[in-house]
């Protein structure tokens, strides 16, 4: 599978324009602060239906326009895929797939696998929990509808419990039957959800470590531990214990929504304990593993975007990456650096077919 054209029409500081690309690998040059980055982050939309950066749909509109069109071709299992999103202010974003809506983007999620490696992964790192669980749900939910919809519908219904928890606080009122009702569906969903995480990282947390070890050379002991309250009480168990908690609160404390994927090395948080390359290979590392395991899962190599991930990397680290690159394990691959000259002499080494565009 791959991208063959995208097309961009008032995408952030783009007012028009248009890519045909290579099959292998696709680079993007130029200065910081000319568009780069967009060019992955619109190829990111067509796979996800959103943006990786701006969680505001609105900010990837060009100033002064009041619409934008992301349009992509791919070539997928011998057949050509049309892939539409678009955004006009007022309304809602649409997103095709050959001319016809998608009523639920969760729908399309899988279909385009796609993995981006880029330096605003050190949220993963820096951020709350939400950020890492985000991780683990994205990686899940490429590979599996039914754990998207559990999740989606676990969210609106914590979204609910915690509605009805505020409104008990402003009524100074309490009725534990209806709550109940609540707890239950959480209790069905939050095992669920966290039996398939637990599962995912039994199968994932391996293919992470080998591919630290070889950006590496073994020169590190990294860790990834999956913390939950689940490995101690069930559900309904924890919601009951901590009603007062959640009273006081007015939301819902405890479940799978508070789970986290502590990143360590040497038993330590490499937030804390970890040099800015240490956290970078540590981070390089889980994406490429999120790259492996979607690919063995699906079948299909997914597309891959290393957003300027070469400008803080020593010559080693960049080696083994390439050599990665040289093994076929790789399908197409898009870059973006400020060098034209270092780009084109890392992709040489590579022997495939590329193409580099001057911005």
């Amino acid at each position: 599978m791959f991208l063959k054209r995208i097309s961009l029409l008032n995408y952030k500081n783009f007012s028009e324009i248009d890519f045909e690309l290579d099959s292998k690998i696709n680079c993007f040059v130029g200065k910081n602060g000319i568009g780069k980055t967009n060019i992955l982050d619109a190829i990111y939309h067509l796979a996800n239906g959103k943006s990786y950066f701006n969680p505001l749909a609105l900010q990837n509109i060009k100033h002064g326009e009041d619409f934008f069109v992301v349009d992509g071709e791919f070539e997928k299992k011998g057949r050509t895929e049309q892939i539409l999103c678009s955004l006009k202010k007022g309304q809602k974003k649409i997103l095709k797939r050959n001319g016809k809506v998608y009523e639920k983007f969760s729908d399309h999620i899988g279909f385009i696998p796609l993995v981006i490696i880029s330096p605003a992964d050190s949220d993963l790192i820096i951020e709350g929990s939400e950020t890492r669980r985000k991780f683990i749900d994205t990686v899940i939910s490429q590979l599996d509808s039914s754990y998207l919809q559990q999740l989606i519908q676990y969210q609106k219904i914590i979204s609910q419990r915690n509605a009805l928890l505020k409104f008990f606080a402003l009524n100074h009122v309490f009725e534990n039957d209806t709550l109940s009702i609540y707890n239950e569906q959480l209790n069905t969903l939050g095992e669920f959800i966290f039996e398939k995480r637990k599962k995912f990282l039994i199968d994932f947390i391996p293919i992470f470590n080998n591919y630290h070890r070889e950006i590496t050379n073994s020169a590190e002991t990294v860790q990834l531990v999956y913390q939950s309250n689940l490995f101690e009480k069930d559900t309904l168990t924890l919601l009951e214990e901590n009603i007062s908690k959640d009273r006081a609160l007015h939301y819902t404390s405890v479940g799978v929504h508070k789970d986290d994927l502590s990143f360590e090395i040497d038993n330590y948080p490499i937030k804390k304990f970890g040099s800015q390359g240490q956290q970078k290979s540590f981070l390089i590392a889980l994406k490429l593993a999120q790259f492996d395991f979607v690919k063995k899962q699906s079948g299909e190599k997914p597309i891959l975007l290393f957003d300027d991930i070469f400008d803080k990397l020593d010559e080693f680290r960049v080696s083994k990456i390439i050599e990665m690159v040289n093994k076929e394990e790789f399908g197409q691959l898009f870059i973006s650096d400020t060098h034209s000259e270092r780009t084109e002499n890392i992709v040489k080494t590579t022997l495939q077919s590329y193409k580099i565009f001057n911005l």
